[in-house]
């Protein structure tokens, strides 16, 4: 069994690490910048180490300094969470070939499913359906133009090597698609070192359902349900469900089964989450896999029961996962996380400062993960995430209640965070009917 874990990462998500480390008697280091020297994070852990400078890529993705933090305190495994290095497939092996404990999958899993036209290559190859386009990064913008004609437009181009919108582009004709490919390709070598884009078919209105993955080392890989991610912005998810109210059973069993055998095509073993697109026909593809725990994770563990940090860690030390081995893993009631940012509701503007109040909701059905305290004082430096409100319910309008009930009791002053916006969406009225997809914000927005 480990005996220590360095995690490698702030806020929220490192004290949901630590929680799970207590509970399997595991003891915790906390890495931190100079400017998280009095987060939460770093006053729970047993150990702490300051890694480098206030920007990221001076402490949390400087990898010599994380390794060196962990040698010196005598952890034998490192916890990414998510961000950072997470995805960093370069990083794992550093770990592994340091003598310690990934805790998360292999880096050839994360390598595959990080260069996006592989991993479509992969899934594809198993039977998991995918969404029309290349099936190699493209070469030349006539490639792209040959290949938008045939399949037919709208299509998108999308980086190879990345996510979160980041060198996406959207063509409604060969005018723009002649544009976008150019500014793709900028973007994406911008963003993440190379310049490669595939191209899809692009749907119009589609919902964004992804499946939790649990896989271990012992050849087992199950599904844990869907999640509902069609509420975001400008690619980044605002708030997610579990179940989806538009699933049909018959759906959720093809889904599930493709989530999985797209698992097993990378051989994958620890937390993961395979993304899809449903279109409006019903039909689904493939979208991405997430080789990481997810900032959506307490949603699954609320319907479920299963604590995914703890069984990360279990599969991690080459356990068997604590699941039952003859059933599959049944969801109860309805979940709904609340991504709370510091942030204007209205502008979306970053509002870090001091946190000079702080009430936080209770009562039934809701658990709060933060790493806010009174007189805490939130950095400009990372991402503006500082809470998630999550509401369960035996019933979808029962966890919508109590998610408003929740945002209605949740006091953050000193900050301007995002509740409110999540109160505006609980009242409308296609939200509450769960008629909506992916450009729901746009519409909110606009109207």
């Amino acid at each position: 069994m480990i005996r220590k874990v360095l995690i490698a990462n702030r806020g929220e998500i490192a004290l949901r690490v630590i929680q799970a480390c207590r509970e399997l008697g595991i003891a915790t280091v906390a890495v931190h910048s100079e400017a998280d020297r009095e987060s939460l994070h770093v006053q729970m852990a047993d150990e702490s180490v300051c890694i480098g400078g206030p920007y990221a890529n001076t402490s949390y993705l400087n990898i010599t300094a994380v390794i060196a933090a962990a040698e010196i305190t005598g952890a034998d495994a490192i916890h990414p969470g998510y961000g950072f290095l997470a995805e960093n497939a370069h990083f794992a092996e550093i770990v592994e070939a340091c003598d310690l404990v990934f805790v998360g999958p292999h880096p050839a899993a994360i390598r595959l499913m990080g260069n996006k036209s592989a991993a479509r290559r992969a899934v594809a190859d198993a039977g998991v359906p995918v969404l029309p386009g290349s099936r190699e990064p493209l070469e030349s913008r006539q490639e792209a133009l040959n290949l938008a004609a045939e399949i037919g437009y709208p299509v998108i181009l999308k980086a190879s090597a990345g996510g979160g919108g980041r060198g996406m582009r959207l063509a409604y004709d060969e005018r723009e698609l002649r544009h976008a490919f150019d500014t793709a390709r900028t973007e994406a070598e911008k963003a993440f070192g190379d310049p490669a884009v595939y191209l899809e078919k692009y749907l119009e209105r589609p919902r964004h359902i992804e499946f939790q993955i649990l896989a271990d080392e012992h050849g087992r890989v199950v599904h844990l349900g869907e999640r509902e991610c069609s509420i975001q912005r400008r690619h980044q998810k605002l708030l997610e469900e579990s179940p989806s109210a538009i699933l049909t059973p018959e759906q959720r069993l093809l889904m599930g089964r493709a989530a999985v055998a797209a698992a097993r095509a990378a051989r994958y073993v620890s937390a993961g989450t395979v993304e899809f697109l449903l279109d409006v026909d019903g039909s689904y593809y493939f979208m991405e896999m997430n080789t990481r725990i997810q900032v959506e994770h307490p949603v699954t563990e609320m319907v479920t029961g299963v604590d995914l940090v703890r069984e990360q860690l279990l599969i991690a030390s080459g356990e068997r996962m604590s699941l039952p081995a003859r059933r599959a893993v049944r969801v109860r009631g309805h979940a709904i996380e609340f991504r709370i940012n510091a942030e204007d509701p209205d502008t979306f503007a970053p509002s870090p400062g001091r946190v000079t109040r702080l009430i936080l909701p209770g009562g039934p059905g809701v658990r709060v993960d933060t790493h806010l305290y009174a007189g805490y004082t939130i950095p400009p430096y990372y991402d503006s995430l500082i809470a998630k409100v999550i509401a369960y319910g035996h019933t979808r309008a029962e966890a919508i209640a109590r998610g408003r009930r929740a945002l209605g009791m949740l006091r953050i002053e000193g900050v301007k965070t995002s509740a409110r916006l999540h109160l505006r969406i609980l009242d409308d009225r296609d939200f509450i009917n769960g008629d909506f997809d992916t450009h729901f914000m746009d519409r909110y927005l606009s109207s």
